[in-house]
C-alpha cells in the first residue's frame, strides 16, 4: 500500500512515497509535486503486484552479482578457468556499478573500447574474441535475471555482437600428412605417434584425447565414449576406434599400468600434471616433416575436411565432432564440389532432365 507524506523544510514543499507490499520489499521515493508522486506510486505498486518492479537493481552491484555467480558456477563450468579471466575485465569495467547503471548503451561503450584495443601479444583484439567477452558477460546477467531476480532483463540481449571471422580451417595435404606420421612415428616420443593417429581418425579435441581413460574405451564395439561433462560443450559423444588407432591402443592396453588408468599418463617428472604434455615433441615433428603453420588443433580440422570431402553429410560431421551448431560445420563444405555434382546429378535423373 502506497503513502504519501508532505514535507515542508527549508528548500520548500516535496512528496515522500513509501509502498509496502507484502513479499516485496518496501520501496521509497521523493518529488517535488504531488503528480509526480502519485504517478510514481501507482506505477511501482502496479508492477510489484505484476512482477514487473526490480527495485533490487539499484541495491546490488556488479561486484555482488560476480561474487555470486562465481560461488555458484565455477565448480560445474568446465572452461570456468577462460570464463574468470573475462569476468575479470568486467569486474574491473562495472564492479561498483549498480545493476540498473548497466545498461545497452553502456555495454556498447565498452564493446568498441574491447574491439579497439590490443592483445597481451600486441595484436589487434579479433571479433570471436570480444563475442567471447561479451558471452561472459552475458552468462552472469542472465543469471541475475533467472536465479536472483535482481534484474528484469539481460542488456545483452540488446547489444549488437561483433562479427566473426569464417573460421581458420588448415588440413593436411595427403603428402604433408605421410611426412607428419613418419616424424611422429620416428619421434624419440613413444606417446607422440598414438596421440597424433587418434586425434585424426577420431577429429577429436587435443584435451579429449590426451584426457582419455581406459574405461572410456570399448573394443568389441569399437568407440571411444566421451562422458557429459567432460566435453568443451559438456554433451557426451561417442568416437569412432578405427584402424591403426584400433590396434595401437590395444598394443598399448597390454603394457598399461595398473595402477593409473590414463591412456597417456604423465611422466615422473610431472606427476601432478592434468596430462601429458607433447608440446616439445610435436614441435619437433613438425619442423622434421617441413609443415609451417599447423597446430595441434588443426588435425580436427583435418579430420572434418576429409569426412566432409568423402561425402560424409554436416550433421554426421557435426555428431561425431561434437559441434552444436552447423555454422560450425560449413566451414568444410567448400571441400567437396565433387559431392554437390554428384548430388545434382542424381537429382537431375529422379526428376528424368539428365
Amino acid at each position: 500500500m502506497a503513502t504519501i507524506q508532505k514535507r515542508e523544510t527549508s528548500n520548500g514543499t516535496s512528496y515522500r512515497v513509501m509502498i509496502r507490499l507484502k513479499g516485496n520489499r518496501p520501496e521509497t521515493a521523493t518529488f517535488d509535486r504531488l503528480t509526480d508522486a502519485r504517478a510514481w506510486a501507482a506505477k511501482t505498486e502496479a508492477d510489484m503486484k505484476a512482477g514487473r518492479h526490480f527495485g533490487e537493481s539499484k541495491r546490488h552491484t556488479f561486484g555482488e552479482l560476480v561474487k555470486v555467480y562465481s560461488d555458484k558456477t565455477a565448480p560445474t563450468l568446465k572452461s570456468w578457468r577462460e570464463r574468470a579471466r573475462h569476468l575479470a575485465y568486467w569486474l574491473d569495467t562495472f564492479g561498483d556499478c549498480q545493476l540498473d547503471a548497466i545498461t545497452p548503451a553502456r555495454i556498447g561503450l565498452e564493446r568498441d573500447k574491447l574491439a579497439a584495443g590490443m592483445t597481451d601479444k600486441n595484436t589487434p583484439r579479433a571479433g570471436a574474441t570480444v563475442v567471447r567477452y561479451l558471452a561472459a558477460l552475458s552468462g552472469c546477467l542472465a543469471y541475475a535475471v533467472r536465479e536472483m531476480q535482481w534484474i528484469e532483463r539481460n542488456p545483452i540481449e540488446r547489444v549488437t555482437k561483433p562479427k566473426e571471422s569464417s573460421g581458420r580451417v588448415r588440413y593436411l595435404s595427403d603428402d604433408e600428412r605421410a611426412r607428419l606420421l613418419q616424424a611422429c612415428k620416428e619421434s624419440s616420443n613413444s606417446d607422440l605417434y598414438t596421440a597424433v593417429v587418434l586425434s585424426l581418425t577420431t577429429g577429436g579435441r587435443q584435451a579429449e584425447i590426451m584426457g582419455l581413460r581406459w574405461g572410456q574405451i570399448d573394443f568389441k564395439t569399437r568407440a571411444i565414449t566421451l562422458r557429459a561433462g567432460e566435453t568443451k560443450n559438456d554433451e557426451a559423444r561417442t568416437l569412432p576406434l578405427v584402424g591403426q588407432a584400433f590396434d595401437l591402443l590395444q598394443t598399448r592396453a597390454k603394457v598399461r599400468k595398473l595402477l593409473d588408468d590414463r591412456v597417456f599418463p604423465t611422466t615422473e617428472r610431472a606427476k601432478k600434471a592434468p596430462m601429458l604434455n607433447l608440446r616439445h615433441p610435436w614441435t619437433m615433428a613438425l619442423k622434421a616433416a617441413a609443415i609451417d603453420d599447423f597446430h595441434w588443433h588443426d588435425l580436427r580440422h583435418t579430420a572434418a575436411s576429409y569426412l566432409a570431402m568423402q561425402g560424409v553429410s554436416p550433421l554426421e560431421i557435426s555428431k561425431i565432432l561434437g559441434h552444436k551448431t552447423m555454422a560450425m560445420v560449413s566451414r568444410y563444405s567448400h571441400l567437396s564440389p565433387g559431392r554437390i555434382t554428384a548430388l545434382g546429378d542424381a537429382l537431375a535423373e529422379r526428376l528424368g532432365l539428365a
